[in-house]
């Protein structure tokens, strides 16, 4: 039974739902030090086994649902959370069977094994309908080859619910690199605080849910933190058009992405949406202003609160030089598209760049990874970089998307795949820049952007064209509200 004198382990989900909270992501170091800490506070390190294999138990019985379950044991301290959790089945009156190739080499991990009255098997097949990895944990750094790698290939093979202890066996914590044959997962129970990889592809893709077990650790330096859901205020009272922001689009050679962004800025919070364009567009709405006159005078309007610059600009010596010119005003100001490739050391220097918001996709972040003389790495080690060397904001886009800027940096729960079309990153700038015009934050509207793309995505969905994604922000928008 639990000690009594420890209050109990609580079952949390995720902030995926929008929490007014941002729960910490930590690599493996800071991870190991909360723990550190939390011993030379008075918690024994057994302790703090006991609260994570019971937690993580809890979530098994529940997922069982009477069944017969496996328990696969490594000789770390993840083998001893899986003991924890074979002894807690066993008191619930689960059938419990464990496989463990060898045997605990930790004095905790021995001590958790001690406290397991039931047999454990060196080999073997696993036909329980409930598969528990306890393997390895987040500190695995090496690959899986031997008696392990084949437990991971059996496993991926049986039919059976699979379910991960902190991270899945064979992924890296820290970079969600895969070490070995790592089946893919429906549930992982994160112990004491989200890793990395649960927010990292490829990892991530093969996790299924992700819940976290609290294990009473404080609070502590982060890595990142999961974006918590935002909330938007209404208009004021007295507001006019300009005093909910002016958003300013510079337009170029393909119109249609330019139109698409503003058509989803004017849905999403600012008050005037105006299009700088070298001509009339007869399939924009009747509501969106086009000008087609000097761009730099547009630019210099001094009622302007942001632009938006890069949909549809193209990445001739004519975009080049509108690039220049609007980031030369010094004005909030959101990059994506063509102007990505576009920008370089030549183009931001002597400009205020610090409400500048950098929205890339893959291929374009390591583009200006190459630029700015990056090295290769994780989305959102790319992302850090990028922001401590020029000083923009970087929303590095994506299914697993990062977020550099000032605050920190952040990551977001994974959108709908149904995404994955032409358009909608055109529209996720449109978002960003609208918000940016509200109240001129660029994390804050980066964040905001992200909210309401994946909101939108979950109301257009199964399946929707840029053009219904669009439409989709509006109900959106009231969601946040």
């Amino acid at each position: 039974m639990a000690d009594e004198r420890v209050p109990a382990v609580t079952l949390q989900a995720p902030d995926l739902n929008g929490e007014k909270h941002r729960e910490p992501v930590l690599s493996v170091a800071q991870m190991r030090a909360a723990e550190r800490a939390a011993i030379t506070a008075g918690i024994t390190e057994y302790e703090l086994m006991r609260r994570a294999g019971e937690g993580a138990a809890q979530w098994v019985v529940r997922m069982a649902a009477g069944r017969r379950v496996c328990v696969l044991c490594g000789l770390g301290n993840n083998g001893g959370d899986g003991y924890v959790i074979a002894a807690a089945l066993q008191r619930a009156g689960i059938e419990v069977d464990v496989i463990a190739p060898r045997g605990p080499v930790s004095a905790v991990a021995r001590e958790a094994r001690s406290k397991f009255d039931g047999e454990v098997r060196t080999s073997g097949r696993i036909g329980a309908p409930v598969v528990v990895d306890c393997l390895f944990g987040y500190g695995l750094n090496n690959n899986i080859t031997g008696d392990y790698a084949s437990l991971l290939e059996m496993m991926g093979n049986v039919p059976a619910m699979r379910i991960a202890i902190d991270v899945p066996s064979g992924i890296e914590a820290d970079t969600g690199r895969i070490r070995g044959p790592v089946p893919s997962f429906d549930l992982t129970l994160a112990l004491g605080a989200w890793k990395l990889a649960h927010f990292t592809q490829p990892a991530s893709l093969l996790m299924g849910a992700l819940r976290l077990v609290p294990i009473g650790l404080a609070s502590s330096p982060a890595e990142a933190f999961l974006s918590a859901r935002p909330v938007f205020a209404p208009p004021a009272a007295d507001a006019h058009k300009y005093s909910r922001g002016l958003l300013t689009i510079v337009g170029g050679a393909m119109p249609g992405a330019s139109i698409l962004a503003a058509e989803a800025a004017m849905r999403s919070g600012a008050g005037y949406v105006r299009l700088l364009s070298d001509h009339s567009h007869p399939s924009a709405p009747a509501d969106l202003v086009i000008r087609v006159d000097n761009l730099e005078e547009e630019l210099s309007d001094d009622r302007a609160s942001a632009f938006l610059i890069g949909p549809g600009l193209g990445r001739g010596e004519g975009a080049r030089g509108r690039l220049a010119i609007a980031l030369d005003q010094g004005m909030p100001t959101v990059i994506d598209a063509d102007a990505l490739h576009l920008l370089d050391c030549d183009v931001i220097e002597g400009c205020d760049v610090s409400a500048v918001v950098l929205t890339p996709h893959d291929g374009e972040l390591a583009a200006l990874c190459r630029t700015f003389g990056i090295p290769s790495g994780t989305r959102l080690a790319q992302a850090k970089a990028l922001h401590g060397k020029t000083g923009m904001t970087v929303l590095a886009k994506g299914r697993n998307t990062a977020l550099a800027g000032e605050e920190g940096a952040i990551l977001f729960p994974p959108a709908t795949p149904w995404l994955s079309i032409a358009g909608t990153g055109d529209i996720l700038a449109g978002l960003v820049a609208s918000r940016l015009a509200v109240h001129k934050e660029p994390q804050r509207a980066a964040t905001e952007g992200m909210w309401l793309h994946s909101e939108a995505a979950r109301i257009a969905a199964p399946t929707f064209s840029a053009s219904d994604l669009v439409h989709a922000v509006r109900p959106a928008m009231a969601t946040f509200l």
